[in-house]
């Protein structure tokens, strides 16, 4: 799936983007986008706003009275944002979550770009088909929806959610079913369903940055070989991840790529230009030390 370039117009003179969320102060798309732009060669600003939930709807007020282009939503605001918009496409819709929104002459579109900018990422970086593909995703919250919704259209043959609450696993799963062959489990009974698969992913937070020593599921347990993938982006690569290679013999996939090309479309859809994902990389890297 690509943006269509020609969907929206070429910005002229200055352009003002921005991300919004709270906490924002970690955030590192404004010095992703920044760079994106000094790219394209668009002049402009990309600006972080801390917004209290409280102040959701002032704020997208204020979007189209300061002209911004658009703005990406963090969390915990990719939910309340929609009410708020004049539209909301169709992934968004289904996911329940927009992550970006454009700005066309006072009329507002809610999108939701995680879950295409992975697959985008996962392809080009790790497994080039997923046609056919066994995958197992742990966790069952907003990301592992944004990411589910764009895996169905890749046609895997099956897609297994594994959450600590079996619950909202099945649940989620249920949402989906018309679209594919889901399955909802217990991620105490993961054991009985890993051996075949493909592709397995971490949409959890645990190994996150502080606490990088956390593992969702206990490497020996994965089959040998398989793509292992971890939305994680901080550390650059997980403890899941640097185990699994290293006694499972893994090909591995981090969370740096998604958080690009989600940025990426989110910039094409802003300025209908292909984005420059060298550029967007080499600057994100560089902010986390690894540039």
């Amino acid at each position: 799936m690509t943006v269509t370039a020609a969907a929206w117009p070429t910005p002229s003179g200055n352009i003002l983007l921005g991300v919004i969320g709270c906490p924002i102060s970690h955030s590192k798309s404004p010095v992703m986008h920044t760079a994106g732009l000094k790219a394209l060669g668009i002049p402009g600003a990309y600006v972080p706003l801390h917004v209290t939930p409280d102040k959701v709807g002032e704020t997208i007020q204020a979007i189209r009275t300061l002209n911004f282009r658009g703005i990406n939503v963090t969390l915990p605001h990719k939910l309340a944002v929609i009410e708020h918009l004049d539209k909301v496409d169709r992934a968004a819709e289904a996911i329940g979550a927009v992550n970006t929104i454009v700005n066309d002459n006072g009329v507002l579109t809610g999108y939701n770009t995680d879950g295409i900018g992975y697959v985008r990422s996962l392809k080009s970086e790790a497994v080039s088909d997923l046609s056919g593909r066994r995958i197992l995703i742990i966790g069952a919250g907003g990301a592992s929806r944004g990411i589910i919704d764009a895996l169905l259209q890749e046609n895997p043959s099956a897609v297994i959610i594994a959450n600590r609450d079996k619950e909202k696993a099945k649940r989620l799963a249920e949402d989906w079913k018309s679209r594919g062959d889901l399955k909802g489990v217990g991620l105490d009974e993961i054991g009985r369903y890993i051996a075949g698969t493909d592709v397995l992913i971490n949409t959890t937070s645990v190994g996150m940055h502080p606490n990088i020593e956390g593992l969702p599921i206990d490497p020996d347990i994965i089959p040998e070989g398989i793509v292992v993938s971890d939305l994680i982006y901080n550390p650059l690569h997980t403890r899941l991840l640097l185990e699994s290679r290293s006694r499972r013999g893994c090909i591995i996939h981090g969370g740096v790529g998604m958080f690009i090309h989600q940025g990426a479309y989110a910039l094409e859809y802003w300025t209908g230009r292909p984005a420059p994902v060298d550029a967007m990389r080499e600057a994100l890297l560089s902010s986390l030390g690894a540039g």
